[in-house]
């Protein structure tokens, strides 16, 4: 329904895998938590909208409130008419020319297109909003990502499939193209998820890909079991869909040291140590995650940093090093509800 809040990341106590999580917002009927994002206080947030339109908000912007509270609506922050927010990215600067024209903004539809602009298109705000990419009839925007110009692309379907590319095949193009086809899908498919890799990184060997199906099973496998293939191809098994796991609905790119988190359509969240999901083959279908009820199921999945839980008292306040004035300049989450 269009609420979003900012909460501190210390409200949220690590669980055991397979636990039954803790209410994560007050949530109206019908209604559920759809994204979460993590984001430094003066950082700038982008807002892509399924329209294809872009608007920016400092964080310090979004309205703060505790784990329960629902937030409030979107469109009495920013001023979106009748449309809605689908993607979100944390920007750390608009103002350095090297890193805005350096940096690449990848857009990703549920159709399968992927389109690739440079973050100097996106580095001088209006109040209005910007087209950010031409939607195609019978499609809607997906996901949003930034990169650095040689990442590998990895986009995944609803049935299981996932296709990775190097990002250097797509060229960069300008705000009101529409794009080029990322990944091949039949017509009762979608993509579900989208995630860039940098091979080059230094702690690339600690990264892992992590996949998440409806019915809260889940698993992690190596970058390199990915075999790399031409953009537009159907990609390759990354989990064994049965009727036990429902169909792929997150991935995402972790470490040992990230947390998780999965929000349930009915508003329920359960935060876990990524190190405690098994890693597995591509072709299995991994571990349960969250205990599902039989009607319900997973809306949306995050990775957040870890948790620093050591010598705390279970669902005490965690400040980081620093104490309270770190918590004021540290990290904080931003919520967004259906």
């Amino acid at each position: 329904m269009g609420y979003i809040k900012r909460t501190s990341l210390t409200e949220y106590r690590t669980q055991n895998r397979g636990g039954i999580g803790i209410k994560g917002s007050a949530t109206r009927d019908s209604d559920f938590i759809e994204h979460l994002y993590i984001a430094n206080m003066h950082s700038t947030l982008l807002f892509f909208t399924t329209s294809g339109k872009c608007y920016w908000l400092k964080v310090y912007q979004v309205p703060e409130g505790s784990r329960a509270s629902k937030g409030r609506a979107i469109q009495n922050v920013l001023s979106i008419p009748d449309d809605k927010i689908k993607a979100i990215i944390n920007v750390k600067t608009l103002a350095d020319e090297e890193y805005i024209n350096n940096n690449f903004v990848i857009l990703v539809t549920k159709r399968g297109l992927v389109k690739k602009t440079t973050l100097e298109a996106y580095s001088r705000p209006r109040v209005k909003g910007i087209n950010a990419v031409t939607v195609r009839d019978g499609d809607e925007l997906l996901t949003a990502m930034l990169t650095n110009g040689h990442e590998e692309l990895f986009l995944a379907s609803s049935a299981g499939l996932c296709c990775r590319f190097s990002e250097e095949t797509v060229r960069a193009m300008g705000r009101l193209a529409s794009g080029v086809k990322g990944i091949n899908i039949a017509e009762n498919e979608e993509v579900v998820s989208a995630v860039s890799y940098d091979p080059a990184a230094e702690d690339a060997a600690l990264h892992t890909l992590l996949v998440v199906s409806e019915k809260g099973f889940g698993k992690r496998s190596d970058f390199d079991l990915y075999r790399k293939t031409n953009r537009g191809g159907k990609g390759v098994r990354t989990i064994n869909i049965t009727e036990k796991t429902g169909k792929l609905v997150a991935m995402g790119n972790v470490t040992g040291e990230d947390d998780l988190m999965i929000i349930n359509r009915s508003g329920v969240i359960i935060r876990m140590e990524v190190s405690k999901i098994s890693e597995s083959g591509r072709n299995t279908q991994g571990v349960k995650l969250i205990t599902i009820r039989e009607e319900d199921s997973i809306a949306a999945v995050s990775v957040v940093p870890g948790s620093q839980e050591e010598n705390q008292v279970e669902g005490a306040p965690q400040i980081p090093d620093g104490g309270a004035e770190a918590n004021q300049t540290g990290n904080t989450e931003v919520q967004e509800s259906n």
